[in-house]
């Protein structure tokens, strides 16, 4: 049995580090309070808390749970008209509508990859991780999401290859680790008042 099935079979390593899922989340929720509008402070300390702990499992299991992916795709389309309460529908049907937009352009990201290199590239996690973020921001900070991500792991990787760390091809990196901190600091952002 593979790392990754063992993981999904005993459910232990799925679950986030107790310890960083309480500091980090209430850091993200203090912030979060003091900064921004109260629902607006309740959504982002939801939503903080959600991909911290999607961060910490990806980073040592190079797993996303489903909690953390479905759990950011349901409360994003949920927030939506919360979050916009002078056209609450149409909020909730953008979300929708972003949310499978931006899955289905990672699904073909994937696909292409794959048909390319003949190898995995990127998780179904990633994939669903990917509608969470179209779920909480709109089209515009979507790019941004993911280039502030892309460039996060660029960095972790070009610091691991001069700690003399092998960096190749087949080397494996958890995206979700750097896409689930990306989408937060995004999403409060571009709520910040003023």
């Amino acid at each position: 049995m593979c790392e990754a099935e063992d993981a999904i079979t005993s459910g232990e390593d799925l679950r986030p580090n107790l310890a960083v899922l309480l500091s980090a989340g209430g850091a993200v929720a203090l912030i979060s309070t003091l900064s921004l509008p109260l629902p607006i402070a309740i959504a982002s300390s939801l939503l903080g808390a959600l991909m911290v702990a999607g961060a910490e499992v990806d980073a040592r299991t190079y797993l996303l749970p489903d909690t953390v992916t479905w759990g950011g795709i349901t409360l994003g389309i949920l927030a939506a008209p919360v979050l916009n309460p002078f056209e609450p529908w149409l909020s909730a049907g953008a979300a929708v509508v972003r949310a499978a937009g931006t899955a289905l352009a990672l699904v073909v990201l994937r696909w292409g990859y794959s048909w390319l290199r003949s190898r995995e590239g990127l998780g179904l996690g990633d994939v669903k991780l990917a509608a969470a973020v179209g779920a909480w921001l709109p089209v515009a900070f979507i790019p941004f999401c993911f280039a502030l991500a892309t460039c996060s792991a660029l960095v972790s990787v070009m610091f691991g290859r001069l700690r003399g760390e092998s960096v190749d091809a087949a080397a494996k990196l958890p995206f979700g680790a750097f896409l689930c901190p990306a989408l937060w600091l995004v999403f409060y952002t571009c709520e910040l008042p003023g």
